[in-house]
């Protein structure tokens, strides 16, 4: 009974009721006045505490006032150190390499070299005297199907035509895009007209020399390049040309930007030809665009 009775009091404590009152000393006059409980003030007081730690939490975890805290460091001075670690052990393999490189060098000059590695013992354990090594007639007809492939052909080749006829070029693309208009000889359309990106470069398919840089009316901006066994290799519709007539250029220098110049051009393109021996050929027999 007394322990319920200390309960009930001390229940009846937090909730009772307090004024505080602030009065003029001179009249008495009340100016202010708060009702307040235990129980309220102890809620006021954790409240007030629960913000202020989070206040203070978050003050320090997303602001530059954690650089002040010992314990924080700065993100810039902690990038620095990542680098600067990452120097040192650089340096420090890069030393090591030097040593090494050094002591090598001084063994060669004293006359310190390395002798020949001993030979392995044999095994003694398996007899392979009777293992029948020659190959079986499939690996026999694989070998030979390989040794007389060629295995390193970089373009398309044709066995019946000479070595200096124009298969056994490796031509480079003067720009790689898409194909809108393929070579046909019966509606007179000598050479291949392949879309690209805007402004984008075009390089000469094979190492030779500018025979012609202009403009005409018909073909807009034209080059023209004289490659060796009798192959020229034309580039018209550009909206710029950057060789003039005489210049030796290498295979994949740019030599002109793709454009849409010329009365016969509908949009930005490359009309590409490649003639030998006087006449057209189709470039996308020999060209991958």
């Amino acid at each position: 009974m007394e322990k319920k009775d200390k309960k009930r009091s001390f229940r009846e404590q937090l909730k009772s009721r307090y004024r505080l009152v602030v009065l003029n000393d001179d009249t008495f006059e009340e100016k202010f006045a708060l009702r307040l409980t235990p129980l309220g003030l102890l809620i006021l007081f954790c409240s007030v505490t629960i913000i202020m730690t989070f206040l203070v939490i978050s003050l320090v975890a997303f602001t530059p006032l954690r650089e002040y805290i010992p314990g924080y460091g700065n993100v810039d001075q902690k990038r620095e150190l990542i680098i600067l670690t990452a120097r040192a052990d650089s340096l420090e393999e890069s030393m090591e390499a030097k040593d090494w490189f050094i002591k090598n060098i001084g063994d060669v000059l004293a006359g310190k070299t390395e002798g020949k590695p001993e030979k392995p013992n044999k095994d003694t354990s398996v007899n392979y005297s009777g293992v029948n090594v020659s190959p079986s007639a499939n690996d026999s007809l694989l070998r030979n199907e390989i040794e007389s492939a060629d295995k390193y052909s970089l373009n398309i080749t044709d066995k019946s035509k000479p070595v200096n006829s124009i298969s056994s070029f490796v031509f480079f693309s003067p720009v790689k895009g898409l194909v809108s208009s393929s070579f046909n000889l019966r509606e007179e359309h000598f050479g291949t007209d392949i879309s690209a990106k805007e402004n984008e470069f075009i390089k000469a398919t094979l190492d030779g020399t500018v025979v012609f840089a202009g403009f005409t009316s018909a073909d807009g901006y034209v080059v023209q390049i004289q490659h060796s066994n009798n192959l020229v290799s034309v580039y018209k519709h550009n909206s710029e040309i950057a060789v003039r007539v005489g210049d030796y250029v290498k295979a994949g220098k740019p030599i002109a930007i793709i454009g849409n110049t010329g009365e016969t051009s509908n949009g930005p393109h490359l009309h590409f030809e490649l003639w030998y021996n006087g006449s057209p050929v189709n470039p996308q027999d020999y060209i991958l665009f």
